[in-house]
């Protein structure tokens, strides 16, 4: 029996085959994808956004304490403990990723978690970046975008990355207060209204007006996050006086002011947009499939989201059976993210049973970086981007080369690189790469030509 589908379902659309996943899927390569559509479960030890926040506000005490004292500890020891959390989120995440049964889940993941890209960009947003997948993300990952949506553009990490925690309308009860007092306010502040529509819902040319985008602001403003260091709740607070009175008017609906829930109902109402389906099915279907998706796909997802109301698991459950998901040609060459995380899950060299896996899984993240891929470093609201082209330069993929030269080289256990071949890659492995491999001069070598094969290397 072919292997072909099986191959397929643990490669294109999971993080890359282990064990006896291939043959685990082989019977049912769609139903076995399904079990995979389940929320996936982090560290709940690990500190929260609130709690990250707390560490954060003392540090700034400490800091001001020690230069108000005139001590002379740096700013990079007192930001060891921010930077300790930074990486124990990301290495959570890859981890679990990396031992996963239900690898599709932890993709699924990564995409919205690139799709509302938010950079840990030093100060604050170091730790803060990371809890917006694990808070937001995940447990909406297979209900309705809406809910995904609301929960993404209300949470600290999105709100304070695109400064809107700090918006006041202009003619809000606090500006107007600043102005009576001759106070300058710092007035409305319209980064993530833009970026809602712009990125995460319609898209560029998604048809929305720059009156729109304002109007949007407006609605929002008030938007904002509980100070760690005061006495108020903590994460989303909804700030009265900063908000701007009055009826908005988006996509020439009239929203009546309603105080916080009226930017939900506006952002709800462009959750189920045919502009918004579109943008975001096309997108999914570019990431899972093909630079340039299939249009018969995307229609099909489209229609599906629109008639669901943007139930995402049903959206996925389409892309999953669509013929042209199955195209037996790899479509998509893998990010440096998704190829570090197939080689291990492929050399099974990262498990919790062994020892130092902090600092094991800590390097991982450190890999990342050097090649160009740091988690939550994209450095945009854009992300990283999703297509070959921004990841096929002579200097990136030598890099890949160099890594996993030294990662083979570092393998405790000596693996038969033609019987991983086919558990791995199955029949997809090519008649003229196996030849190559078996030419090798050791095992070692061999298993470097098999991950830089490009078999292994395309998805």
């Amino acid at each position: 029996m072919t292997n072909h589908l099986a191959v397929i379902a643990t490669n294109r659309f999971g993080m890359g085959a282990r064990d006896h996943e291939i043959k685990d899927a082989q019977s049912d390569p769609q139903g076995w994808l399904r079990t995979h559509l389940t929320t996936p479960i982090m560290d709940n030890s690990l500190p929260d956004s609130s709690a990250v926040m707390s560490q954060y506000a003392e540090f700034r005490a400490r800091k001001k304490a020690e230069k108000a004292g005139q001590k002379q500890n740096s700013q990079n020891s007192m930001m060891a403990p921010l930077k300790k959390t930074y990486f124990q989120f990301c290495s959570d995440t890859l981890t679990r990723t990396i031992t996963s049964t239900h690898s599709f889940s932890w993709r699924l993941l990564d995409f919205f978690s690139n799709h509302f890209s938010v950079s840990a960009q030093g100060g604050l947003m170091t730790p803060l970046a990371p809890t917006l997948e694990r808070e937001a993300i995940a447990p909406n990952l297979f209900g309705s975008f809406a809910d995904l949506l609301v929960a993404v553009e209300t949470h600290p990490a999105m709100l304070i990355y695109l400064d809107n925690e700090k918006s006041i309308g202009p003619e809000s009860r606090q500006a107007n207060y600043l102005k009576k007092n001759s106070k300058k306010a710092r007035g409305m502040n319209e980064n993530l209204a833009r970026e809602i529509l712009e990125l995460h819902t319609m898209g560029v040319n998604g048809g929305y007006q720059l009156e729109d985008i304002q109007e949007l602001a407006k609605a929002i403003t008030g938007w904002s996050v509980a100070r760690p260091e005061g006495k108020e709740d903590h994460g989303f607070l909804f700030r009265e006086r900063a908000h701007q009175p009055g009826q908005r008017t988006v996509l020439g609906k009239k929203y009546p002011d309603t105080g916080t829930t009226q930017g939900e109902a506006i952002l709800r109402d462009l959750a189920v947009h045919p502009a918004t389906a579109r943008y975001v099915s096309r997108k999914l279907a570019r990431h899972m499939i093909s630079d340039q998706p299939p249009a018969d796909l995307v229609d099909k997802m489209q229609t599906q989201w629109l008639k669901t109301g943007g139930n995402l698991n049903d959206v996925i459950t389409i892309l999953i059976q669509h013929p042209q998901s199955w195209q037996i040609e790899p479509q998509k060459l893998k990010t440096p993210r998704e190829f570090l995380v197939s080689v291990c899950r492929a050399t099974d060299s990262l498990s919790p049973r062994k020892k130092n896996v902090e600092q094991h899984s800590r390097m991982l993240v450190n890999t990342l970086t050097a090649m160009g891929h740091k988690p939550f470093g994209a450095g945009s609201p854009a992300g990283f981007a999703d297509v070959g082209s921004a990841w096929d330069g002579s200097d990136a993929l030598l890099t890949r080369i160099d890594w996993a030269n030294r990662w083979v080289e570092k393998l405790k256990k000596r693996i038969d690189p033609l019987a991983l071949a086919d558990t791995i890659l199955g029949q997809q492995m090519m008649s003229d790469s196996r030849t190559i491999i078996s030419r090798a001069e050791s095992r070692q070598q061999g298993l470097s030509l098999l991950l830089l094969s490009p078999e292994f290397m395309r998805r």
